[in-house]
């Protein structure tokens, strides 16, 4: 299971939707809409923790919730 964690964004002064990582320094993409920022930020997280759990990395752990339980994610307005 993967645990949830926090996602910004804002929206640049041309227009383009940054997303960010707080609690992940670096983590951060961008997209035309705030939906493209909210995928590339998935996809780009998704593929460092892949890699880093290959190598034998510790994930990080700070501001990350893990959870021993199912858990349900709704996002509105996003």
């Amino acid at each position: 299971m993967r645990p949830p964690v926090e996602i910004e964004f804002a929206e640049e002064d041309d227009g383009r939707w940054s997303a960010w990582i707080a609690t992940m320094p670096g983590w951060a993409a961008w997209g035309y809409t705030k939906d493209e920022a909210l995928q590339a930020i998935q996809d780009a997280t998704e593929a460092y923790v892949e890699d880093m759990i290959e190598a034998g990395d510790a994930l990080p752990t700070e501001g990350v919730l893990v959870v021993d339980a199912p858990v349900v994610t709704i996002t509105h307005g996003v």
